[in-house]
């Protein structure tokens, strides 16, 4: 006899509620970490409620220069980094602040990518654990929307953003998107991470 089942709560994911998210966004020497890139500014900021908090901010010294179009975007230099801790010296804290969160970011397979190779580099660990995309949380909810960069989704949802192409400011602005995206899920019945 066949019988069907209900979906099991684990593979259904989290409770929503029970959630807590790590919005991360790192600024970097390049765009690819197979190229090399390196991370040279990584913010991670908890969303307590809809009121961002940042958790944790830290220049990074990436150990080789960066190049005029990284500077001119994000206005981080060599010397800026001068003195910036090497991401090996940093890693414990980005793990704490990392620790049993959903990891978010505005594409984050980008920066997700980036912050795995640091820390397997680093502590030859493997990062794992669930992850959010509000890119594709955006194409979802926001079906109108025609770009989905960063600029674009936060002007369409009225979420300012201070210090633009600065970790901490994108993440702050990434948190407060991801905020209205769970309030449009919620309201959509949506009861589970996934």
């Amino acid at each position: 006899q066949w019988t069907l089942a209900e979906t099991a709560g684990a593979a259904a994911g989290p409770a929503l509620d029970a959630c807590r998210f790590a919005v991360v966004d790192v600024e970097t020497t390049g765009t690819s970490v197979r190229a090399g890139g390196r991370i040279v500014e990584i913010a991670v900021v908890a969303l307590d409620g809809n009121e961002p908090r940042v958790a944790f901010h830290s220049l990074v010294d990436p150990g080789v220069p960066l190049s005029s179009f990284i500077t001119r975007l994000t206005g981080i230099s060599d010397a800026t980094v001068r003195g910036a801790p090497r991401f090996g010296e940093i890693a414990d804290a980005v793990l704490a602040s990392l620790a049993g969160t959903v990891f978010v970011a505005h594409s984050v397979r980008f920066d997700w990518g980036f912050v795995a190779a640091e820390l397997e580099r680093a502590r030859g660990l493997l990062l794992q654990g669930p992850r959010l995309c509000t890119v594709r949380l955006a194409r979802r909810f926001l079906p109108r929307l025609d770009a989905l960069n960063l600029d674009s989704v936060a002007g369409f949802l009225g979420v300012p953003i201070e210090g633009r192409h600065r970790a901490r400011g994108d993440a702050v602005a990434t948190a407060r998107i991801l905020g209205s995206m769970l309030a449009i899920a919620r309201e959509r019945g949506a009861l589970t991470l996934a």
